[in-house]
């Protein structure tokens, strides 16, 4: 399909630069697709909060519970000519001591370099934080081997680290010591995103209890974000276009619940679009769920047959980005335009920080 297909005019003062507050307060757009191809579909404005209620008992919501690193290191190179400025963003830990990281200034560093992050540490026994350049890829990628081993190492890292905050954010204001909070959803446990799984901030302790009150389940899977999640699609035909591998794992628990949830006729909510495309990567052809523990890199577009999920929660997603791809193929492409021009001309807030949407899947 045409990537043109999927832009929409967007005002920067809709985008959000921090959460609603309470989670629950952030306003939810429902979005029903109707019968028929001339149909609008029903829209209803709701809040977060509101969720049990326009949910059925029995079912079942699926969260991420990836949690997001302090993976963006600031630090400057050592040892040949004058110190460089170098900002480092860790994507994918390949050891005890070694990651992949996309670096900005990459070009100015060499193999061999050494680059040193941050100030003394917190704690005295950590010194400084030094990496060496082991190796350089393409677009920026660089693989370093830091002095420091393990939970040590995850140690220094949390104290010199800051939230890689989305660059429609960054672009905008630094990030804080809020952010450390703010950017972590309350599922947070198995460390390894670079990004929050997004509409997963909204939920709160009260929400949740009253989610199983209503005779709703909540389930974890884990995905681990990664920053392809923020790259454009730069191709004119979203068939070019190649999705970066996420590590994803689904549990033989969660998916004999969820299998046994389905026969008894709960649907499958998936919350975040981090959680659907694992879902649908474990799952097979008749929609059962399969154990899962592997990279997925799953690009969902209009014309694909959903296998496992029936609702899905999310935030409201960039122009021409493969999420708007995902909720496009989800509800309809003409649903979701209009879903997002009545979005936008009613003040609704996008992206990470933004509100959210509960979307219903079309035929």
């Amino acid at each position: 399909m045409r990537t043109d297909l999927f832009d929409f005019d967007l005002p920067q003062e809709r985008i959000a630069l921090r959460p609603a507050s309470p989670r629950d307060s952030a306003r939810l757009l429902v979005v029903r697709p109707q019968a028929g191809a001339d149909a609008a579909p029903a829209l209803e404005d709701h809040v977060v909060r509101d969720l049990p209620s326009l949910l059925r008992p029995g079912d079942q919501l699926v969260v991420n519970d990836t949690k997001v690193i302090p993976a963006q290191l600031f630090g400057r190179r050592l040892g040949r000519g004058p110190e460089v400025a170098i900002e480092a963003t860790l994507v994918e830990r390949l050891d005890g001591s070694r990651w992949k990281a996309l670096v900005k200034g990459s070009k100015k560093l060499s193999v061999g370099d050494t680059v040193r992050f941050g100030d003394e540490g917190k704690v005295c026994f950590l010194g400084q934080l030094d990496a060496s350049v082991e190796q350089k890829g393409e677009g920026g990628a660089v693989t370093l081997a830091f002095t420091f081993h393990g939970p040590v190492l995850d140690q220094a890292i949390a104290e010199r680290g800051a939230m890689p905050l989305p660059p429609y954010i960054a672009a905008r204001r630094p990030a804080d010591e809020q952010d450390r909070a703010d950017y972590q959803t309350l599922f947070a446990r198995e460390e390894g995103a670079v990004a929050a799984p997004t509409a997963g901030l909204h939920f709160t302790d009260d929400l949740l209890a009253r989610l199983r009150d209503a005779g709703g389940g909540l389930h974890t899977v884990t995905l681990h974000v990664g920053p392809g999640t923020f790259l454009p699609v730069k191709a004119d035909d979203t068939a070019d276009h190649r999705m970066h591998a996420e590590y994803g794992v689904v549990s033989e628990a969660t998916a004999a619940a969820l299998n046994a949830a389905k026969r008894a006729g709960g649907r499958i909510v998936a919350v975040g679009s981090t959680s659907l495309r694992l879902l649908e990567s474990a799952a097979d052809e008749d929609g059962t769920i399969r154990p899962f523990a592997a990279e997925t890199a799953i690009f969902i577009t209009p014309g694909y047959r959903f296998r496992a999920v029936d609702v899905m929660m999310t935030n409201f997603h960039l122009p021409r980005s493969t999420l708007f791809m995902l909720v496009a193929a989800f509800s309809g492409l003409d649903t979701m335009r209009r879903a997002y021009a009545h979005a936008v001309a009613t003040g609704y807030r996008f992206y990470s920080y933004g509100d959210a949407s509960l979307l219903f899947r079309g035929e």
